[in-house]
């Protein structure tokens, strides 16, 4: 499926991301580019090593990492660059390689969220030195914990074993919990494709609803994952309602919507990291991205993601009344 010469299996998707920095000689005082809206272990990570995350904005539809913003960034301390694929978005890695390879600059690519997904015609953590898979939690892939590390560079591989290994995997993967994900692995091809299939359909009946818009595909020849179907929640189109008043009456209705991540420099301190331009995506996307849970679509059932678009439409007709509701409660 991958294609790769080195897979390391480990504790976490957590620990893959530091162990890829690692072994890419990330250290004290360097710096990492990486999306100002990202998982913030990601970010905790870079802290973790010494270095510097350096936050960069997001394109205005698909709110992935802006490759365009990366030049605004580098400096002669930049030692890597962090993507991470989210909500069904996909980085534009292409043109986040090319800088990359001019700069002279590894890639950490975070497929976290989209195993087995296909980013411009590769598998999604292909592109970069360093892809990473997650199996914790509620993950397409679940082993309640674990992650993997892969990569085609022998050094990296070197470098992770010498660090991790002290007379036994000090971050290990267990074998029960490899038991547990190959079967899952070997249904994640036709799971993947039941995903895309629905999600597509939610994407054309999402179409009616005026404020509420899927995270748009990018880059052609790919095939999103979809551990989060994300939307854009445009909140001075609903009558004063915010996402999150949006996000808890469609719970109420029984759809698992909820807010997405905090975006990393509204959570963290200044001190802690540097940016290089206003992040004014960023700041949109902190309170205004919404994620749909993955197994709703897995559904055969197509009244189901009906279901979504009613209870929206029901929202939306009530809007001012959401927004602000007798009592005080929905």
């Amino acid at each position: 499926m991958l294609a790769v010469e080195y897979v390391i299996p480990c504790a976490s998707g957590t620990v893959a991301i530091e162990l890829a920095l690692r072994g890419l000689k990330v250290g004290p005082g360097d710096e990492v580019l990486l999306s100002a809206y990202d998982f913030k272990g990601n970010f905790q990570n870079i802290l973790t090593i010494g270095a510097v995350p350096v936050l960069v904005d997001i394109g205005e539809r698909d709110w992935q990492l802006d490759a365009a913003d990366l030049t605004a960034a580098v400096t002669a301390r930049t030692k890597a660059i962090l993507v991470s694929h989210l909500h069904g978005g996909m980085v534009a890695m292409p043109a986040v390689m090319e800088f990359a390879r001019e700069h002279e600059l590894p890639v950490i690519e975070d497929a976290c969220q989209m195993p087995g997904a296909i980013v411009g015609g590769r598998p999604a953590g292909t592109w970069g030195d360093v892809g990473v898979w997650s199996f914790g939690g509620s993950k397409l892939l679940t082993a309640g914990r674990g992650g993997l590390l892969y990569t085609n560079r022998a050094d990296i591989a070197q470098r992770v074993h010498l660090y991790a290994h002290r007379g036994n995997e000090s971050y290990p993967l267990s074998e029960l919990q490899a038991a547990v994900l190959l079967p899952q692995l070997d249904a994640l091809e036709r799971r993947n494709a039941i995903r895309a299939t629905n999600a597509r359909q939610l994407r054309d009946l999402l179409l009616t609803i005026t404020g509420l818009h899927p995270l748009t595909e990018s880059l052609t020849d790919s095939q999103p994952g979809y551990y989060k179907f994300g939307l854009q929640f445009e909140t001075a189109l609903w009558d004063g309602l915010t996402r999150d008043r949006f996000a808890q009456a469609m719970r109420a209705e029984g759809i698992a919507l909820d807010a997405g991540f905090r975006s990393l420099h509204r959570i963290h301190s200044a001190r802690r990291f540097r940016t290089a331009s206003l992040l004014r995506e960023a700041d949109r996307a902190d309170e205004q991205v919404l994620t749909l849970h993955h197994p709703i679509l897995l559904t055969e059932s197509p009244a189901e993601l009906q279901q979504i678009v009613t209870a929206a439409k029901k929202i939306r007709d009530h809007a001012a009344e959401v927004a602000h509701p007798k009592g005080g409660c929905l």
